[in-house]
């Protein structure tokens, strides 16, 4: 029994059902396997469906019905606990394989509970299908990490809205079919003055150009020039939009990094440091090494009974918006802690980037210590998570 609510004992252990279909997942991943489709040293931002190998593996988790499990019935889901999403995500992420966050647990589930007759009938099938691809525009070049305070004009015009200024690190933009962007539909009020649009990638009004982060992922800014978007395109009621994208950003933080990544890297870091010498000494008998390995570990077993209070909280139909944001502060800068540590007992040879035959462990953790600064950026800044943290879990005013 782990304690995973104030005041409550939550039984954390998978049930039977629920341990099958675990081993069915991980089964049907072993018989995929592919070097297209899976990256064998994931990070949690990284697992993207960018290429066509990777939409065929979506498909084929649809075909399985793997797809909006927890989804209600009425829109083609299984009304399964959302403890098979948690399962399915969490293998997928272990294997480097793409998952289905954005579509399914973000832009479907905000449709399922905001979205109009028209929104559900077209996204609704086609994500549960696998067929669609979604980018997701909230960050402008002026806003930095106030999101709220974005300025992308929303004009209403006959039928529609006429969509005019600049978003930037939208990572999917690329290869995503539909873009789900909020703009300013009221100059006057800030957080009530913003709506959701869901804006097709192809319209001739967007043009979208490359920006390459340390990383070595691709994220873009995207221009908006006279882009109409027509009235069915609006995500539920106009200006409630600030509401949604709040909701969808909790979703977001637990959907988007599963802890499964960070475990691999802890388990890549042990083995290392277990069959590893130095001046012909294990490595595991000096005391530097065993320190930093027991903390990696430790603080492992740490961020892991912080996503299980995201998920209770979660599984109780409650959107985890403190939970959420702490599980991801701590995860993510957990995750750069491990990377600076893995670099300092591998000392100059960890420096060595992929591909190099020399570099301990394929180069791996000197892609994450690149890359876990992305991870600390997307889906909300750490400022952001301590600020939610501060305000919203701890009382805290907004100036003191």
């Amino acid at each position: 029994m782990v304690g995973l609510l104030d005041g409550d004992d939550v039984n954390f252990d998978l049930k039977p059902e629920e341990q099958d279909f675990e081993h069915e997942v991980e089964a049907f991943l072993r018989e995929n396997a592919s070097p297209e489709v899976m990256d064998p040293h994931p990070e949690q931002l990284s697992q993207t469906v960018d290429t066509l190998p990777k939409r065929a593996f979506m498909r084929k988790l649809a075909e399985r019905g793997w797809l909006g499990m927890s989804w209600p019935k009425e829109y083609g889901g299984g009304e399964l606990s959302g403890i098979y999403d948690f399962v399915l995500t969490e293998a997928l992420s272990r294997h480097g394989a793409p998952q289905p966050g954005k579509g399914v647990g973000i832009v479907g589930k905000t449709i399922i509970r905001h979205g109009n007759a028209k929104l559900k009938e077209y996204f609704l099938p086609r994500i549960i299908r696998g067929e669609i691809e979604f980018a997701i525009g909230y960050s402008e070049p002026q806003s930095g990490s106030d999101a709220a305070s974005m300025q992308l004009q929303a004009k209403k015009v006959e039928g529609g809205w006429k969509l005019d200024g600049h978003k930037i690190w939208t990572t999917s933009a690329h290869f995503a079919d539909w873009y789900w962007v909020g703009a300013r539909t009221d100059p006057d009020e800030k957080h009530g003055g913003i709506t959701l649009f869901l804006v097709e990638m192809d319209h001739p009004g967007l043009s979208i150009h490359a920006t390459w982060t340390i990383g070595d992922e691709r994220t873009n800014e995207v221009f908006f020039d006279d882009v109409f978007v027509s009235d069915d395109f609006v995500v539920g009621e106009v200006n409630k939009g600030w509401r949604y994208i709040c909701e969808a950003l909790d979703l977001e933080r637990f959907a988007m990094m599963p802890v499964g990544p960070l475990e691999e890297k802890v388990a890549a870091l042990v083995d290392w440091a277990r069959n590893k010498k130095r001046d012909d000494e294990p490595m595991r008998k000096d005391p530097e090494t065993r320190r930093r390995v027991a903390q990696a570990v430790t603080q492992l077993e740490v961020a892991r009974m912080l996503q299980r209070r995201v998920i209770s909280e979660a599984l109780q139909d409650r959107v985890p918006t403190v939970e959420s944001s702490r599980y991801k502060l701590y995860m993510n800068e957990l995750g750069q802690r491990v990377a600076n540590w893995a670099l300092d007992l591998m000392g100059a040879a960890g420096q060595l980037k992929p591909g190099d035959p020399d570099a301990p462990v394929g180069g791996r953790f000197e892609r994450s210590y690149r890359y876990t600064v992305v991870d600390t950026i997307g889906g909300g800044t750490s400022e952001i998570q301590k600020n939610i943290i501060a305000q919203r879990g701890l009382g805290l005013p907004r100036n003191f």
